[in-house]
């Protein structure tokens, strides 16, 4: 992986501490060189535990997820995350984490973004992309910016605020993207958005190329909402893109 210089107007890291989980020690300090370069603090671990420990000593703003041992090390190191329960470990369960993953197959994705992840690029990873998609999630950490306190939709209660929603006043747990989709869709409850319009709203990407990101996080985002079995939210217009009911 080759570094380029940031392009004029991109947006800066501000000092973001990266935290790059990689076995492979010439991809992981590459990856760590080339980061550190662009003004980011990052840092290597080599192993789950390690990954505790650095975590442990100073909560990372984004985890970069590569290989451990095997796919399915990785996929355990992220659950472990998404569950908020890393003994000793201050990551929470909203931490970004972005998968560099074992290959390109639409499979290898849909198990990492089904774990919780971010964003998915295949190895071998180009920096400059990678770069931009640290970026775009980085952008997005904070979460969606409120228009007013709440948006309600029939049975639907959205507090953005709170980051919370619930249906029939039953709680249902959004990771950050998949809440930022239901946000975006509840502004305009009946209106049909493009693959490509949430795509660029939501993930920030400029083209929806092949990614499955969206579909993935719909699908989930459909599952947690219908807690009482209707099957109303987060419809899917064949052909056109989403709409919330």
């Amino acid at each position: 992986m080759t570094a380029g210089p940031p392009a004029g107007g991109e947006h800066r890291p501000g000092g973001a501490r990266i935290l790059v989980v990689e076995s492979d020690p010439q991809v992981g300090r590459a990856l760590v060189e080339q980061l550190t370069a662009d003004a980011y603090r990052a840092e290597l671990a080599r192993t789950a535990e390690h990954a505790r420990v650095r975590a442990g000593a100073s909560a990372p703003s984004l985890v970069v997820l590569g290989y451990l041992g095997s796919p399915r090390g990785a996929l355990e190191l992220l659950e472990e995350i998404r569950r908020g329960d890393a003994a000793g470990a201050p990551w929470g369960e909203q931490t970004p984490i972005v998968v560099i993953g074992p290959g390109a197959r639409e499979p290898d994705a849909l198990r990492a973004f089904e774990a919780g992840a971010d964003d998915y690029l295949a190895r071998p990873a180009r920096y400059l992309e990678l770069r931009a998609r640290l970026r775009a999630v980085l952008r997005r950490a904070g979460g969606v910016q409120p228009r007013g306190p709440a948006l309600r939709v029939g049975a639907l209660s959205i507090e953005l605020n709170a980051h919370s929603a619930s249906v029939h006043g039953r709680a249902v747990n959004l990771r950050r993207q998949e809440f930022q989709l239901l946000v975006h869709l509840a502004r305009e409850p009946e209106q049909v958005f493009t693959r490509d319009e949430l795509l660029r709203a939501v993930w920030g990407y400029r083209s929806a190329g092949s990614t499955r990101t969206l579909a993935s996080h719909a699908s989930r985002l459909r599952r947690k909402l219908d807690v009482d079995g209707s099957g109303r939210w987060v419809i899917n217009v064949w052909g056109v893109g989403y709409r919330l009911i």
